[in-house]
Order: structure tokens, then sequence, then C-alpha cells
């Protein structure tokens, strides 16, 4: 591909995702690309590419920055967090939250939803705490076509084997010849909408809890604190922030804090805790 090209590519993936494309990543725009040329019934990548610049074509563009978006993600990934929020975050919400016994969840690029439905397994587990609770879990994703496949709830045999435990498996799944259909009353828990993280979060209302893991590392420092600022403007003001393992608010001047005890959990730096419930809650 032509330099111009790339740069091309380049400006149009960061307008319109955030994604910082760079130069040792100029092979993914061949691989991934050629097949959205195809698609679209141009004779090849260079001849979409022409016309692209010639005409913006919003629909070819959402499938270009849906090709490039990374959609990597498996059952309880890293499995640390998914324990924070077990042991730590869920019993300082079931003590603050007594009174009005709703729990919003937001699982943010939640790719083809292994993560949203984590926490609802998890809090299925917990279901003898959250008895008259309503709990809501928002997945959300750039891509369309992979927003599909988390609604459908089905998995490979290779996908239900990356982190989730067997029990959880033969619990919550219902086996379809090669393919694992998740099923209802777990899939009912979660709720999958099309969301750009760089658009206006008021639509999205306020959250508890908001997992935003692996994001991060595909933006530079400006976008970074682009997304930190409106996750923190969606976030209760004693909610918390899940990051990944890679990932950290440090240089950022970020609204956040992390909690020392927790890797990859971060509090709102102005936020009005409950001391007490949060001291029983880390403990």
């Amino acid at each position: 591909m032509h330099i111009g090209d790339f740069d091309f590519y380049k400006d149009l993936l960061y307008k319109r995702s955030g994604l910082s494309l760079t130069s040792d990543k100029a092979y993914l725009l061949d691989s991934r690309l050629t097949p959205i040329a195809k698609k679209w019934e141009y004779p090849s990548l260079d001849a979409m590419t022409v016309a692209l610049r010639a005409m913006a074509n919003q629909d070819l563009i959402k499938d270009v920055v849906e090709a490039m978006t990374t959609n990597e993600t498996s059952f309880f990934r890293d499995q640390r967090p998914f324990d924070t929020f077990k042991s730590v975050v869920l019993p300082y919400l079931l003590k603050t939250r007594a009174q009005r016994r709703t729990i919003r969840i937001w699982s943010a690029a939640c790719s083809s939803g292994q993560e949203a439905y984590s926490l609802a397994m998890l809090l299925k587990e917990q279901e003898s705490l959250i008895a008259g609770w309503r709990i809501e879990i928002v997945g959300t994703d750039i891509s369309n076509e992979i927003l599909d496949k988390a609604r459908k709830g089905e998995f490979s045999q290779f996908e239900v084997q990356r982190g989730l435990p067997i029990q959880m498996l033969l619990k919550y799944f219902t086996q379809n010849g090669e393919r694992w259909q998740i099923n209802d009353n777990i899939k009912n828990m979660v709720r999958f909408n099309y969301f750009n993280l760089l658009d206006d979060t008021g639509s999205l209302g306020t959250f508890d809890v908001v997992f935003c893991r692996n994001v991060l590392i595909y933006f530079d420092e400006p976008i970074k604190k682009n997304v930190l600022g409106k996750i923190s403007g969606q976030i209760q003001k004693d909610g918390f922030l899940f990051l990944g393992g890679a990932e950290t608010v440090l240089g950022l001047d970020s609204a956040f804090k992390g909690m020392k005890e927790y890797r990859g959990l971060y509090a709102l730096e102005n936020g009005t805790y409950d001391t007490e419930a949060l001291a029983q809650a880390v403990v």
C-alpha cells in the first residue's frame, strides 16, 4: 500500500473510531480491507481507496472501521477483575444501593459479549444476594456485526474453552452440534447496543460500574483523556471503573484514581464513597 493511502486510512480511522494506527500495522490494512473491497465488488483495494477518496460512502466507511477494530475477547478474561468485582465491588454496591436495589453495569467495547455474559453468570451465581434487585448489564461496541453475534449468544467450542469454567458451561449453556448456546436466563440479563466511544455518552445514562478493559491501549493520549473524561461523567459519584492490566490513568490528568490493593480497579478522584462500606468491602 502506498504511503499516501496508508495516511488516508490512518486519518479516517482516527477520526471515526479513535484508533491510532502505527506504520508497523500497515499490513493489517491489506489483510482486513481486501475482503471489504471484494464485498463491495471493487476489483482491488486500490480501486476501493480511489472511490473512497472521491466520495465518502458512509456505509463503506462503517465497514472499513469495523474491519479494523480489534475484537479479541474471552470469557472471564484475566480472571482477576471478576474476582475483584465479586469480592469487593459487589459487596459495596449491595450495601450502598440497598434502598433502590438497582445496579447498572457498562461493558464498553464489549466485542462478541463474553465479558458481559461473564458478569451475568457471576451475578447469577450470587442469586440469593440479588433476589429482588434490578440488575442491568449494557454491552456496547462500534461493530454492528460483532454485536449481532453477541446478541445471538452462540459460541464455538474454542470460544467456550477460553476461560469459561466447565461447571458454568454445563450450567448456563446448551450444546447444539459443535456450537454452544447461552441459556435465556443469562442472555436476558444483558442488552447490547451500538455505541462509539468518541460520541456523546449522555444517552447511556449513569452506571455503578464500568468495564472498559483493553480498549485504551489502542488510543493515543488525547483520545484516552477524552474517553476517560466521558466515562467519569456517566458513572455514579461512588462508582467503579475497571481497566485492563496493561492500562493506567497515570499521566492522563484523569478523574480516576487507582485502588492500590486491586490492580485494574479505579475510583473517582472526587467521588463521594461510603468509607465504612468501602472499608468493609476491601477487607
